[in-house]
């Protein structure tokens, strides 16, 4: 049986390896995971087995916090900040016996989608240092991506677990809204927030997120391609892709429909106001946190990131009137997600429209024969903020594709994260 100390020193053999190249880690503390690795291993030796999570080494995206450690959230205006207490995911992964082996890098406060604004230097994606590892939970998925720790835990508020996953090309769960605890995590905008697992596989995510959200670990059902109905979400979701995503997805689909999986088409009545709701919902709460709850977005000003200190202000010009209409167009939203579902097990669209950009890049071409570009942001959020504005559980999977990773996105009914990941785990095992 492969121990604790096993797992951890892999993982920290993969750190001092790829740690550097990629920049994944902002501290690793080695020592501690030893000193859990060997108590844990003891238990075992003793009879004692806390379950699947049991000597697994896991990082946390830093801004969550760890007791006794700093949460920097990736930035300047947390320098001399040390936590009192765990987060409780944290501490319920340490009850499962998970080891943790140190905090990951990330987009700072989570504000971006390419982990580069960071004072503590960009991300690299591990398939490419010259790209970006996707954001705003950079780090985690890099890290995972390279064996450098089997899992992580991430946050995603417009896409910023599954983004990575996609870029990194691994698997990148987004549960359903309210299902895991956000105390002791740093906020971005309170009614989207969401903190999940980034794994190499399906199974993992599942008892990972079982741990998170304080249930007990749930025996996925083995579903049958047969028993599978996906909605195929078209138009706004589809229109704008690279080719290299593209080639990708169309391909998967016609992997599944080959394995017995069925596939209707679907469309979202109002996708056409995802993007206003988001932002007059996220920014505005955002820049109340950091100017009215933290207090710094006025007297530490010059400790932000530029371009992150304008999106806060950014979200100070928005009205209440304007945040009060898009909560109204989320609950439209909600019901016609809700009714996308029809007939259907899960929902499927890419994870990403492009593949990891380049850092440094400002926009990107989305069809090289109309030549459209969006910006950088726009397109990284295009197709995964929707499921944070409706609070649906979503997952990012890799697909084979012909060069950088891409990721299939599958999005599940609301408070119904567990058949969400049967369906995920079907569509798995086709693309090994």
């Amino acid at each position: 049986m492969t121990t604790a100390t096993d797992l951890l020193d892999a993982s920290l053999a993969a750190i001092a390896e790829h740690g550097a190249r990629t920049n994944a880690f902002i501290s690793v503390d080695a020592d501690a995971a030893r000193a859990t690795a060997r108590a844990l291993d003891d238990e075992r030796r003793r009879g004692i087995d806390r379950g699947p999570l049991h000597g697994m080494p896991i990082s946390i995206k830093d801004l969550i916090d760890v007791a006794g450690q700093p949460t920097t959230a990736a930035s300047r205006v947390r320098a001399g900040h040390v936590a009192s207490r765990d987060a409780t995911v944290v501490q319920r992964l340490r009850d499962a016996g998970a080891v943790l082996i140190g905090k990951t890098n990330l987009h700072e406060f989570a504000l971006g989608t390419t982990s580069e604004e960071t004072a503590y230097g960009a991300v690299h994606n591990p398939h490419d240092a010259a790209r970006s590892a996707g954001g705003s939970s950079g780090g985690s998925a890099a890290a995972v991506a390279l064996g450098m720790g089997v899992a992580s835990i991430g946050s995603d508020t417009g896409g910023s677990i599954r983004i990575p996953a996609a870029a990194c090309g691994v698997v990148g769960l987004k549960p359903s809204l309210g299902e895991v605890p956000l105390d002791g995590v740093v906020p971005l905008s309170t009614t989207f927030d969401h903190v999940g697992p980034i794994t190499r596989s399906v199974a993992d995510a599942a008892n990972i997120w079982a741990v998170l959200a304080g249930r007990a670990i749930p025996r996925i059902e083995t579903l049958s391609p047969s028993a599978v109905t996906l909605g195929a979400l078209g138009g706004y979701f589809t229109n704008l892709l690279d080719a290299e995503v593209r080639a990708a997805f169309d391909d998967a689909i016609v992997q599944l429909r080959a394995g017995g999986v069925s596939i209707a088409p679907r469309t979202i009545e109002g996708a056409e106001t995802i993007v206003d709701t988001y932002v007059n919902i996220s920014l505005p709460e955002a820049a109340h946190w950091h100017a009215n709850v933290l207090g710094t977005l006025d007297v530490r000003a010059a400790d932000y990131h530029p371009a992150v200190r304008e999106r806060l202000e950014r979200g100070r010009t928005i009205s209440a009137v304007s945040y009060l209409r898009a909560m109204d167009t989320r609950e439209l939203l909600m019901r016609a997600v809700d009714s996308a579902f029809d007939g259907c097990s899960a929902l499927v669209l890419p994870t990403l429209p492009i593949v990891a950009p380049m850092h440094g890049a400002v926009d990107v071409t989305m069809d090289a024969r109309s030549g459209e570009t969006l910006l950088v942001r726009a397109a990284m959020l295009r197709l995964t903020q929707l499921f944070n504005v409706t609070g649906h559980p979503a997952i990012s999977i890799p697909i084979p594709a012909a060069g950088l990773p891409v990721g299939l996105q599958l999005v599940g009914r609301r408070g119904d994260t567990e058949t969400l990941l049967a369906v995920a785990m079907a569509c798995e095992r086709m693309f090994k």
